[in-house]
């Protein structure tokens, strides 16, 4: 038998306060959870973006980030990002390193479900072919962090808002 994916619930300062059910806490009243995004890079120094399995709960077809996720309790964001690599894009990345630790948003998707997370923002690199998982990805695309950012403020309805608010704060 297998036990729902749990996320970590945080206080407002990050700090955790307990675990539940993923599927549980997304809703229209989404309460505060820990997550990560990463931005991996290939050794041209290109981005790699998904655009999300239109069987998604939220943001379904758009493009986003490399990948995201939740790390389960007691598993350390390291792991965590090497897990949802794998099982979404079928690759193993290195030289992690958060480029934006304090990144926190809060969301509405069209459907009514909130995203409410503290989720700092990782940058990662792969030589590894991508395979991903269609529960999770429906198209990626290896892209030049300049063409990323033209194409996010040029339409950035087809993007994820985490996506474009990060890039923001990255300055690319």
């Amino acid at each position: 038998m297998t036990h729902p994916e749990q996320v970590v619930l945080v206080d407002a300062t990050g700090s955790p306060i307990g675990v539940a059910d993923k599927i549980a806490v997304h809703t229209a009243d989404t309460a505060l959870h820990l997550a990560f995004s990463c931005h991996v890079y290939n050794e041209d120094g290109n981005v790699l973006v998904t655009r999300r399995a239109v069987g998604k709960l939220t943001w379904p077809g758009v493009w986003t980030n490399s990948f995201c996720g939740h790390p389960a309790p007691g598993e350390s964001m390291e792991a965590a990002i090497a897990r949802r690599a794998d099982f979404e894009l079928g690759i193993t990345v290195t030289d992690l390193r958060v480029v934006l630790p304090d990144f926190r948003y809060r969301a509405v998707d069209a459907s009514g479900i909130v995203e409410n997370e503290v989720c700092p923002v990782y940058r990662a690199h792969t030589t590894d072919a991508v395979t991903p998982n269609p529960d999770e990805v429906a198209e990626f695309e290896w892209v030049t962090p300049e063409s990323l950012h033209t194409a996010a403020v040029a339409a950035p309805y087809a993007f994820s808002p985490w996506l474009g608010w990060q890039l923001e704060q990255l300055g690319s």
